[in-house]
């Protein structure tokens, strides 16, 4: 395989299964992404982070910049982990200080943070959210599922570049910080008020949410302003998952300027 007239060294196939690990995705500073639309929105949003395309068909014409790696379907299927392979995914850079207890010099007006959320259809599901909800950021803590693992990836549907994100055990660190540059911390709470005017009217928020069992911690129930409860049918559903819980808070909080300009 070449690209621009170079050789390229390629690599085993063990090399790209490691990277369904943590470990694997640190040492090689990359990380797979699966199924073909997933690589198109990586390959518009952020084209200059896919590092190699890997494919058993012919691709468009606007990969032909990228390094691409032609596979057979049994080698393929040997790499990939989800159950219905498409025949295309990209290798990319691992995002910068994804596992840095530093938050970025620019981190928008609206953050969320996920606390112990341990599923990574949840983990994924709730960056693909951010994202299309236009969040800035995501800081998760260590006990949260890694949003660089397969299912995460998948979930995501190619928006795990969309937002900055910290996987750090100083996340109550990170949120006082925030608290301290001005930010609002609202805590999604079964115990909590329900008045959404809360979520609309905060010039910078931070948004908490809580492991699929227990919630949100003591701890950062008490560093939060306000806890705010989704008001739903408690005869029909005891409560919400996780990812649809905040969903909807980060939809209430994006309601905030359509509102001003009607």
């Amino acid at each position: 395989m070449t690209l621009g007239g170079r050789p390229i060294q390629l690599k085993s196939l063990t090399w790209y299964k490691k990277l369904a690990t943590k470990r694997g995705r640190v040492e090689a500073g990359a990380f797979l992404v699966e199924g073909e639309r997933a690589v198109e929105q990586i390959a518009a949003s952020h084209p200059d982070q896919i590092l190699e395309i890997i494919t058993t068909k012919e691709l468009p014409q606007r990969y032909r910049n990228y390094s691409i790696r032609s596979l057979t379907e049994s080698q393929f299927r040997s790499i990939c982990t989800s159950k219905t392979p498409q025949g295309t995914m990209a290798l990319v850079r691992l995002p910068v200080d994804l596992y840095s207890h530093r938050l970025p010099e620019h981190r928008g007006n609206k953050v969320l943070l996920l606390e112990d959320i341990q599923d990574p259809g949840n983990v994924g599901t709730l960056i693909r959210a951010a994202g299309a909800f236009d969040f800035s950021g995501i800081i998760l803590t260590e006990r949260c599922a890694d949003p660089l693992s397969p299912k995460c990836v998948q979930a995501s549907a190619g928006s795990i570049l969309s937002v900055w994100m910290r996987r750090t055990s100083q996340y109550l660190e990170l949120a006082e910080a925030l608290k301290e540059d001005g930010f609002t911390l609202i805590a999604a709470d079964l115990n909590g008020m329900q008045d959404p005017s809360v979520l609309t009217r905060c010039e910078k928020l931070l948004l908490c949410l809580g492991n699929e069992a227990s919630g949100i911690s003591a701890q950062l129930k008490d560093k939060s302003h306000h806890r705010f409860k989704i008001p739903i049918a408690r005869e029909k559903a005891e409560s919400l998952n996780v990812a649809v819980c905040g969903a909807i808070l980060m939809y209430l909080c994006s309601r905030k300027r359509a509102g001003t300009q009607s």
